[in-house]
């Protein structure tokens, strides 16, 4: 990994593979390694030791999962991508798409979470957003960072920084406007669903759709 070093545990590195088994769809072994290398570092540097104990929230506070956390949006989105790639080269088998670098984007676009949504971060943010700011980093800024640490290529880190507002500021690469479209779907179908607590719908979300009930369990 350039420019880190740190045991990252065998405990550690199982549990990112049983929350998010579609790191086993990128192709390439060496990228395989970044990506799972990425959460590992990600998750040994906050307080939570699962991709799974993460909130399932969009931000802290906004669009919070009646049920499930962070684990459940990152495999949703990533195959809402894989089924746009899909579909592309069959349709399309002259557009060149990197499949690996999709998934890796997938599975890594909100690995910046474990900053944004640490409890001890937000609680310092909270009694003095004055002096650190609130948050002092978005997930995406933390996201890209972690992503390079890892080793992961630049065009994964791009995703990470720019798969939400942030990237409004540049141009996407086409791998990240995959991303960045599966996501905001991801979270637009789950909110109309009836998916997530209504009192937490952001403004936008309320204007647009009326949620429709759950079936009864």
């Amino acid at each position: 990994m350039k420019g880190f070093a740190a045991e990252l545990s065998d405990e550690l590195r199982a549990g990112i593979l049983a929350d998010l088994p579609e790191i086993d769809l990128i192709a390439d072994e060496a990228l395989r390694r970044q990506t799972t290398d990425a959460w590992a570092i990600a998750l040994s540097s906050s307080s939570f030791r699962r991709v799974r104990d993460i909130p399932g929230e969009a931000t802290p506070g906004s669009l919070i999962l009646k049920e499930g956390g962070q684990d459940l949006h990152l495999r949703g989105v990533t195959r809402l991508a894989v089924g746009h790639l899909d579909y592309f080269a069959g349709a399309f088998p002259q557009a060149e798409i990197d499949r690996d670098i999709v998934i890796a984007g997938g599975i890594c676009h909100d690995v910046g979470k474990t900053f944004e949504f640490d409890p001890e971060n937000q609680r310092r943010w909270n009694a003095d957003g004055s002096r650190y700011g609130w948050p002092s980093l978005r997930h995406p800024i933390y996201g890209a960072h972690v992503c390079l640490l890892a080793g992961l290529p630049e065009s994964v880190a791009h995703i990470a920084a720019c798969h939400s507002p942030e990237g409004n500021n540049v141009r996407r690469s086409l791998e990240c406007i995959v991303i960045h479209e599966a996501d905001v779907a991801w979270w637009r179908i789950a909110a109309a669903s009836g998916l997530v607590r209504p009192e937490t719908l952001t403004p936008e979300f309320a204007r647009m759709f009326d949620p429709r009930p759950l079936r009864a369990a």
